[in-house]
């Protein structure tokens, strides 16, 4: 017994122990549970209370601000501006007809709008806004904003929209963005998320499209808590996305404009190149459209308008429209021709304005015929007779090839919609294309720049640049991204003659400042400044042997569609050439009386830098000169203009 009293007296201490440790682990959870529950209870009640409403976090992109677009000397093209917009949230608003109707009684709607909202609700998930009416005034904003309890779903939210300061001016340069289509969608293999927020904007045409996923940027996340009613509580967290890139484009606006006014009237395209640097700094297109219009949603009355323009406006002639480039193709059969070795420059080639070619009359525009014709003359008159003969004796392929040194026939690397290729004819050619074998007429045909033969007015005038320097001008459109230069155009040696070169810029020179040249009266009088050109008239209709017998019908008398194309191409100054232009007027006539009237008035413009003085005109035009100056001051005057605020 007494040892069983001294076992229990050890063993009773480490019981306390224990107990005593048990208890203190027990009595500190209790406390740290009771704080919890107070800081539950009380500190964080009124959190809880709302979370106990039904609340929910959503998850929200924040789509980033697009890449501004700019001019060669930073007037802004492409800009970013703020607007109001009216959103609805369906899993928030409801019953979607029945929300919409109570906006209704709010605000103006029109039924487009509730139509479309309705219809893309449909399409998105239900916890994603919807846009119900962009662009809003600030009155809208309010009285949305005051009957907020009444209206749940639905906010106002002001965001970013596109806008073209520049307007009509670079309107198929710089393209226009719109929404995001399903067939925009069906297109890509991996689609960004931002596509999927309803009406977000996407480069459509131009620069816009070409640059779209650098100008888009890349979108960023917003955690927000919304209550039962959708309505927005707070901002739980927020990460910015990464602004698009700013582009900076190598056209001169100032310039851009005053071409676009210079063709006032006309279906016409004009392309000015900087020799030096393939830049481009001027692609006109006559008439042109309002990009804001695409953006804002463009109206069925001024879809039509544009559709049912017989001078098609949409239409991007100077890089889309390929034309049969007439005379001005004689620079590419002569330059063929001299390099091959098939013809002296001194040789002369008799024109009794017709050739007969196995029986088929190939006929010169002056009808009498131009006596015996030698290189310089050929092109100073733009005798067709001349190039009938040399044609057939360097042959097809000589000048198919000569013209893809030159840039005909060959798509040139540019940001722009829908650039052609345009079409440098060969036998082989033919064959695939036509199953059919080259003839000596289709020789004939293309040696004077018909037939088969297609140019862009962009490829004309970099054929012009690089005959007037010698080198493989390539044009450029973007000049900088992010403010890093992007590499030059101003290419390597052609690998032409320089004497065939030279003897093609004399011939060029004598067809505006001789007295008998085709453009005499669209000579540059400054000295320093004179201008080597060539004129080109395309038909656009085959005249038959029975109109011929009878006379040949003026382009006057005949329907506007069915008269002959109008080209130009030139380069200036002679002797130290730094622009190449290239003018197309469709249905214009006469190269002479169309197109290089407008060629010469762009191309002082560009020397210049601005209106140019009367006296760089010959005496006897100053008067006309300066009507057309007033005239083009007083369009340009009236237009909507970028600012000239320097980026």
């Amino acid at each position: 017994m007494k040892r069983q009293r001294n076992e229990s007296s050890e063993v009773w201490p480490r019981m306390t122990r224990r107990a005593v440790l048990l208890g203190t682990a027990q009595v500190g959870l209790m406390g740290v549970l009771g704080w919890r529950m107070k800081a539950l209870q009380i500190d964080q009640a009124d959190q809880f209370a709302l979370l106990a409403e039904e609340n929910r976090v959503n998850m929200r992109l924040i789509p980033p601000s697009r890449g501004l677009i700019f001019d060669r000397n930073g007037i802004p093209l492409a800009t970013n501006e703020p607007v109001y917009r009216i959103v609805i949230v369906r899993e928030a608003a409801g019953e979607p007809e029945e929300a919409l109707a109570r906006l209704s009684r709010v605000m103006v709607l029109d039924p487009e709008d509730i139509q479309g909202s309705l219809e893309e609700m449909e399409r998105v998930a239900s916890f994603v806004p919807v846009t119900v009416k962009d662009r809003v005034t600030w009155d809208d904003v309010a009285r949305v904003t005051a009957n907020a309890p009444a209206l749940p779903g639905i906010t106002a939210e002001v965001g970013l929209s596109r806008n073209y300061p520049a307007g009509p001016d670079t309107a198929h340069i710089v393209g226009y963005v719109g929404p995001v289509s399903d067939y925009d969608l069906s297109l890509m293999e991996d689609p960004d998320p931002l596509f999927q927020i309803p009406k977000f904007q996407f480069g459509k045409t131009g620069v816009e499209a070409k640059y779209e996923e650098q100008l888009r940027g890349k979108a960023g996340a917003q955690r927000i808590e919304v209550n039962s009613l959708g309505r927005v509580m707070r901002e739980i967290s927020r990460e910015e996305g990464i602004p698009g890139t700013d582009l900076q484009l190598t056209i001169d606006a100032d310039l851009q404009a005053y071409v676009e006014a210079r063709m006032e009237g006309e279906s016409a395209a004009c392309v000015v190149i900087d020799c030096a640097s393939g830049d481009l700094l001027a692609v006109g297109n006559a008439p042109s459209f309002d990009p804001n219009l695409f953006v804002r949603g463009i109206s069925v009355p001024d879809w039509t308008a544009l559709n049912e323009n017989k001078y098609r406006p949409l239409s991007a002639k100077a890089v889309q429209g390929a034309y049969p480039p007439g005379s001005t193709f004689k620079i590419v059969t002569g330059l063929a021709a001299l390099e091959a070795g098939v013809i002296a420059p001194e040789e002369t080639v008799y024109c009794a304005g017709v050739t007969d070619i196995s029986g088929i009359k190939f006929h010169c525009w002056k009808k009498g015929g131009h006596g015996n014709v030698d290189y310089n003359d050929s092109l100073k008159y733009s005798c067709d007779c001349y190039y009938y003969e040399v044609g057939q004796r360097v042959g097809i392929d000589a000048i198919s090839a000569m013209a893809k040194k030159l840039g005909v026939g060959v798509r040139p690397d540019i940001p722009m919609s829908a650039v052609a290729e345009g079409i440098a004819p060969d036998g082989a050619w033919k064959l695939a294309l036509f199953n059919d074998v080259w003839r000596v007429g289709d020789t004939v045909n293309a040696s004077i720049g018909q037939g088969y033969v297609l140019a862009t007015p962009l490829q004309l005038a970099v054929m012009t640049a690089r005959v007037a320097t010698g080198r493989e001008v390539m044009p450029r459109l973007v000049k900088s991204i992010d403010g890093v230069e992007q590499p030059s155009g101003a290419g390597g040696p052609l690998g032409i003659n320089e004497n065939s070169l030279r003897r093609a810029r004399a011939s060029m020179f004598d067809v505006v400042n001789h007295a008998r040249g085709t453009a005499h009266r669209s000579q540059i009088m400054t000295p320093g400044m004179e201008m080597a050109g060539k004129t080109g008239t395309s038909q656009v209709r085959r005249i038959t042997p029975e109109e011929r017998a009878r006379g040949v019908t003026s382009n006057a008398d005949l329907p506007w569609e069915r008269r002959d194309h109008a080209l130009w191409v030139d380069f200036a100054p002679y002797d130290n050439p730094r622009v190449a232009v290239c003018v197309v007027v469709e249905h214009g006539s006469g190269g002479s009386t169309a197109a290089a009237p407008i060629g010469r008035d762009v191309t002082l413009q560009a020397l210049y830098n601005g209106f140019p003085p009367l006296d760089a005109y010959p005496s006897d035009q100053r008067e006309t000169a300066g009507e057309m100056q007033a005239r083009v001051r007083a369009l340009l005057a009236g237009r909507s203009r970028p600012t000239l605020q320097r980026a």
